[in-house]
């Protein structure tokens, strides 16, 4: 399964770059692309732990960019 979201208050590319690679380590996830240009982040789950997928996500980019804010696109 594949979510989309929008990052608002992403400040650099260099913070997507951390991001994505976190992400991407994650238990579960069998991708994840940040984009810096659109402000989107994509993740594609494989066995159904989205929700723990989401929450972690959330934490990793309080973590890097404290003033980003993860929404559902």
């Amino acid at each position: 399964m594949k979510k989309k979201f929008i990052l608002k208050g992403l400040g650099c590319a260099n913070c997507a770059a951390r991001m994505e690679t976190a992400i991407c380590k994650l238990d579960g996830v069998r991708e994840a692309t940040v984009n810096f240009m659109t402000a989107r982040l994509i993740i594609e789950e494989e066995e159904g732990q989205m929700p723990f997928i989401v929450q972690e996500a959330e934490r990793i980019i309080k973590k890097i960019e404290p003033d980003a804010v993860m929404k559902k696109a």
